[in-house]
């Protein structure tokens, strides 16, 4: 596997016995790989890597130890302290190592902490960034983050603090106030504090809010709802984590955006959801 796909030439990186690179996977579908990403997985001696990495990306390192150190909300898993002493202790034992996570390492991925570990004890890194889920998650969705017509600011929060609680140290009414667009990682769990806060805070019920379960696989799965009835929504639907949730009007843009439907025969839903009433190209 690892050979049928030549990288085109250039001077690619070495991942050399000793370091560590942290890397990120995307959101799920392998396509969504960077090349600096597939050169690392063809030369790593051990992949540690997270939950949310699919198996079809290891099949890409079939020379490697593939170890998994997955952190899922409510369930049994490896302490963060652990796991970034493993990479040191790995490191350290002259393995060439790739710390394989999902989306990007530095967006919600702990990439920061495991790199601060890592430089503390002298080991020498290389950072891969990824495409996150809060992007191309919600793109596959047919959800863009930005619009011109919708919002000049989009913000990225994270739905609970390092104990797993509803974190509070956002300042939910500021969110509210200062950014058009929100996009929530790993929300599901507190979505009644969240959507509660932003409704206290201003946000009116009816707010588009889209969430996005198991992004860009082929279990994905899109809900279109509101504020104020997306946490019975959840419910009825039955969805689970890991999901990525937007809030705000440009969630209506996949009415009109819904690639992935109108590559199955459906036409679009509206061709104006913002109610423009002019072409697109004439903004």
């Amino acid at each position: 596997m690892r050979d049928s796909m030549p990288l085109p030439c250039a001077d690619w990186p070495s991942l050399q016995p000793g370091w560590v690179w942290l890397c990120g996977a995307g959101p799920g579908d392998p396509g969504l790989l960077t090349l600096h990403a597939l050169n690392a997985l063809r030369q790593a001696d051990v992949v540690i890597y997270d939950a949310l990495v699919q198996e079809a990306i290891l099949d890409w390192a079939p020379q490697a130890e593939h170890i998994y150190a997955g952190k899922r909300g409510g369930k049994p898993s490896a302490k963060q302290r652990d796991i970034s002493l493993r990479l040191v202790e790995l490191a350290r034992a002259g393995k060439r190592v790739l710390r394989l996570k999902g989306g990007d390492p530095f967006v919600f991925g702990r990439g920061g902490e495991e790199a601060q570990t890592l430089v503390q004890h002298g080991v020498p890194i290389r950072i891969i960034p990824g495409i996150s889920a809060g992007i191309g998650g919600l793109a596959y969705a047919g959800i863009p983050v930005t619009h011109r017509d919708v919002n000049q600011s989009v913000t990225f929060v994270t739905g609970h603090d390092q104990s797993g609680n509803a974190t509070g140290s956002l300042d939910w009414p500021a969110i509210a106030r200062g950014s058009q667009v929100i996009v929530i990682y790993m929300g599901m769990k507190h979505i009644a504090h969240i959507s509660g806060e932003l409704m206290r805070a201003g946000r009116a019920a009816s707010e588009p809010v889209a969430i996005v379960t198991t992004a860009t696989t082929d279990q994905q799965r899109v809900l279109e709802t509101t504020l104020g009835s997306c946490v019975a929504d959840i419910e009825a639907e039955g969805l689970e984590p890991p999901a990525i949730i937007c809030v705000g009007r440009a969630v209506s843009m996949r009415q009109v955006l819904d690639w992935q439907a109108q590559a199955a025969g459906e036409a679009p839903r509206d061709l104006d959801p913002l109610g423009r009433g002019r072409p697109a190209e004439s903004a």
